[in-house]
């Protein structure tokens, strides 16, 4: 289904495919060839996605689009299902696998690999062709590619990429009770969404 969000409309190209249970929503541009498939969300929540030729997204996957960091999807790419992509950009040839997590301020590479329930953390460049191993996480600038069980070492480098700022747009001294009143307001403005065509 296609929404209209924020006064905005999603534009698919003629040769596209969107399922028709998938979702589209507000300012979101899909390119010649590419696939949309069943359940999966596109959503330009203030900043706008952009999924290139040829480039399929499947089953349940989230893309999200955000003020400073729109979802950029290049060309002949894979977004497996389940896969959060949220403020991303994917450069071409780019495989993104089941349950990856890649968020705001990211970048993967072109031809990179992020493997079954890999992540890239915020404002971290993974480089192209790098590859980050099943369950392993991509953090930093170039990327140190890290297992989890080496949280400390994950943790030393996430903690200097302000998280909280790039994703919400505050600090550390902003309570969890005022950030979801916050995001509460914000994820109001679904309330005036249309459907514009399937």
């Amino acid at each position: 289904m296609l929404i209209r969000h924020r006064d905005r409309e999603p534009s698919i190209h003629a040769t596209a495919t969107v399922a028709s249970s998938a979702m589209i929503i507000g300012d979101v541009r899909i390119d010649a060839g590419a696939r949309i498939l069943h359940g999966a969300v596109v959503s330009a929540e203030d900043g706008e996605v952009v999924i290139g030729e040829n480039t399929v997204v499947m089953e349940h996957a989230l893309i999200r689009g955000r003020s400073g960091h729109p979802a950029l999807i290049g060309a002949a790419v894979m977004i497996g299902p389940h896969t959060h992509v949220n403020g991303s950009v994917v450069a071409d040839e780019a495989f993104i696998a089941t349950g990856a997590s890649l968020f705001p301020g990211s970048r993967v590479g072109h031809g990179a690999e992020v493997r079954i329930n890999g992540v890239v953390q915020v404002n971290t460049v993974l480089e192209p062709g790098a590859v980050v191993p099943i369950g392993w996480v991509a953090v930093g600038t170039p990327a140190s590619i890290l297992p989890p069980e080496r949280h400390d070492e994950i943790w030393a480098i996430q903690r200097q990429l302000d998280f909280g700022g790039t994703v919400y747009g505050v600090g550390p001294e902003v309570s969890m009770r005022e950030l979801m009143r916050r995001q509460s307001e914000f994820y109001g403005a679904h309330a005036g969404d249309e459907p514009v065509g399937r």
